[in-house]
């Protein structure tokens, strides 16, 4: 399984979505926030680009809009008031129309009802679909703003070892109720691992080491272990 034989196969809802890029989105993060630490954020419509000091300053993607008041979530595509340049909308759109073509009813209406929790939800599909550095929900007060950066200075700091997905994946499946065995085998896919099923289980194997994990009747994760090559 690789990712370009993961590709061949769209996924038809949000779960499906959310299983084969939560893991590999939330792990990312985990990498952006080393980088981005806490520090504050300062956006640049103009220049498309989101900034935390100096020194650390990443292009963006608008994906859309959060409002705390009415709790609704408005795609960037749908906010023509905004004045949101077109360049900065892209993966929004290219969203959209993957909502469309799969009847995903989330990337395709304009707005909808939402809680905050959905925003990790879109930043985690995004994030892994489009192959970004990670997302990040900035709050200006009123509402939020959810985007997705892309840099190299973040991407360095990716760590495709044992350990990390030893003690990212079982972090990752506790934030959603996923089918453990896919999300896993889309985890390991992206994270660059030959992977390998079994009746009750599945190896994951790259330069790095290996990982097996294995699965109960139904399909949850019962034990992951791996070695260091």
């Amino acid at each position: 399984m690789t990712p370009a034989e993961l590709e061949t196969t769209p996924c038809k809802s949000v779960q499906q979505l959310l299983e084969r890029y939560g893991a590999i989105a939330y792990d990312k993060q985990n990498d952006l926030f080393d980088v981005i630490g806490e520090n504050s954020w300062s956006f640049d419509m103009a220049a498309g680009t989101i900034s935390f000091g100096p020194a650390l300053v990443f292009p963006v993607q608008i994906l859309g809009t959060f409002s705390h008041s009415s709790e609704s979530w408005l795609w960037a595509w749908a906010n023509t008031q905004s004045g949101i340049p077109e360049r900065l909308l892209t993966q929004a759109r290219q969203l959209k129309t993957y909502g469309e073509e799969q009847e995903i009813d989330l990337l395709k209406h304009d707005a909808v009802d939402a809680e905050e929790d959905d925003l990790h939800l879109i930043g985690s599909i995004a994030s892994g679909l489009f192959d970004a550095s990670g997302y990040y929900l900035a709050d200006y007060g009123q509402g939020i703003m959810l985007i997705t950066l892309k840099s190299e200075l973040i991407d360095q700091h990716r760590k495709h070892d044992v350990a990390r997905l030893l003690h990212a994946f079982p972090e990752a499946i506790s934030l959603y109720e996923l089918d453990h065995r896919p999300a896993f085998i889309s985890y390991a896919a992206l994270k660059g691992y030959t992977v390998t099923e079994q009746a009750d289980a599945v190896t994951a194997s790259s330069a790095a080491g290996s990982l097996t994990a294995t699965f109960d009747s139904l399909g949850r994760l019962s034990n992951l272990s791996g070695s260091s090559s």
